[in-house]
């Protein structure tokens, strides 16, 4: 996944813009200035697209709304939840706006939400270490204990690295503990990419996104949803990330 991994930040906005304005610097000093013109200005057409909050809102919003958010009750009974690591825009609730800690929504809060309501009596944690000797799985086990979630009730994975090994380890882990159905739990932006690689291995899987964060915000006064803006500009990443991770998956068979 070395290479795949590389392509994918070379077409973050920033990254390629750079890219090809560079070489479009090149290509003017061999005096093909026309050429070298266009492949610079292909690269600022990029940036400037990804920084504008309605390219998001088109995009990321596509993904979002494949898997609706439903309510923890509204959920059908499953076997287990299953969680995966990782977060998005480091989960504030909404895209366009600062993150602030008091309100960041996480994958946990919906797997809480979830085992509550009664939907399903285990939770699966799948999640390896990203640095550290430390999995992501641990880390999501000690803050559901702290909430309050039985040790008897937690299934840890704690090797996956990708959306690809989160599905295909935690198949193990369900079919070495018997369970079957599971509601999936991700953000609205991964859940796409993560249904459809669990339903690759053969998982029986409802989805249980997170609530969707790409849309307008409301706040006074109103985001301009055409005029570049930062924040937009720097989480368009995490869009780009899940295409480009789903055409991979398709490529190798993965979805």
């Amino acid at each position: 996944m070395e290479i795949a991994s590389l392509l994918a930040n070379l077409i973050i906005p920033l990254n390629l813009c750079l890219a090809l304005v560079a070489l479009g610097l090149v290509l003017a000093l061999f005096r093909l200035r026309a050429t070298g013109a266009i492949v610079a200005a292909l690269g600022l057409a990029w940036a400037l697209a990804w920084s504008l909050p309605v390219t998001s809102l088109w995009l990321g919003g596509a993904l979002e709304r494949q898997y609706p958010y439903r309510q923890p009750a509204e959920q059908p009974m499953a076997d287990a939840i299953v969680v995966l690591g990782g977060n998005t825009a480091n989960s504030r609730p909404n895209w366009f706006l600062p993150y602030d800690r008091d309100t960041a929504i996480t994958r946990l809060q919906t797997a809480t939400q979830l085992y509550l309501a009664g939907r399903a009596p285990k939770i699966v944690l799948s999640g390896g270490a990203l640095s550290g000797d430390v999995s992501e799985a641990q880390g999501m086990a000690h803050a559901l204990r702290l909430a309050g979630i039985p040790e008897q009730a937690l299934i840890l994975e704690n090797f996956s690295r990708t959306t690809y090994e989160n599905a295909t380890l935690t198949e193990d882990e369900l079919r070495d503990h018997h369970l079957g159905t599971v509601l999936l739990v991700t953000s609205a932006l991964h859940m796409p990419r993560a249904m459809a690689a669990f339903r690759k291995q053969g998982v029986t899987a409802v989805a249980a996104p997170s609530l969707p964060q790409i849309v307008v915000p409301a706040t006074q006064p109103p985001l301009p949803l055409w005029w570049p803006d930062m924040r937009t500009f720097d989480a368009s990443r995490s869009i780009i990330k899940e295409y480009f991770g789903l055409f991979v998956y398709w490529l190798r068979g993965w979805v």
